[in-house]
């Protein structure tokens, strides 16, 4: 990715070293210096500041005194840690959307979901985009239920999970065909407005989920 300067440039500034976080160019326990990366951008150290913040906002990294700023770990018990809080929440979600979709939500949440199914069960399967259209699901369920405060959550959430699909990306990919079913399922729980069936569905799912990649941090230990 090459960096270019816009108009919102600490959120720029984080977006870019979340990519370099999610993807392993930036390890994990690795310093970023607020000095070194500001010569390295040509910005100033006060938006690269503010672009840190937002980096542990979205549990990237880990700000502690006098030591600064140091990308978060990413072992199997520390996704373990991230998986279960994230899953509650998408629980929650579930939980929401059953009870407040209306008719005029149908054609969204159908469109959302077709379209993370579509990138599954294509030959050349990219967990990129599946993984950005999986989050494209959850905006869309976020807009219908309107909790803005379960929305900043889920969104907050979305770079280290990523960041651990990314790592986890064979196992991942060798289990679509689950994934594909998961939304199938989901999808129509969820029309039915079955509360207790969507929990259950996302709990397993999530459970299944933690667990490749537990597997998948602990064979790269």
């Amino acid at each position: 990715m090459d960096f270019q300067i816009p108009n919102t440039l600490a959120k720029q500034i984080a977006n870019y070293l979340a990519e370099r976080i999610m993807t392993g160019q930036i390890k994990p326990g690795e310093r970023l210096q607020e000095a070194t990366t500001a010569t390295e951008l040509k910005v100033s150290r006060a938006s690269v500041k503010e672009a840190l913040y937002t980096l542990e906002r979205w549990h990237l990294i880990e700000i502690t005194p006098r030591r600064g700023a140091s990308a978060t770990k990413l072992d199997a018990a520390h996704a373990s840690e991230l998986y279960d809080v994230y899953m509650h929440l998408l629980i929650m979600l579930a939980q929401r959307l059953c009870e407040r979709w209306r008719e005029e939500d149908k054609t969204a949440l159908l469109s959302a979901v077709g379209h993370v199914t579509e990138q599954m069960q294509r030959k050349d399967a990219n967990i990129t985009a599946i993984v950005e259209a999986s989050f494209e699901v959850m905006d869309v369920c976020c807009q219908v239920v309107g909790n803005p405060y379960l929305t900043e959550a889920l969104t907050n959430f979305k770079p280290a999970v990523s960041r651990a699909y990314y790592l986890s990306a064979d196992r991942y990919r060798q289990d679509l065909d689950r994934t594909g079913h998961f939304f199938t399922n989901l999808k129509k729980a969820i029309l039915a407005r079955d509360a207790g069936e969507s929990e259950a569905l996302v709990a397993d799912f999530g459970a299944h989920q933690k667990a490749l990649i537990q597997q998948a941090l602990a064979s790269s230990a």
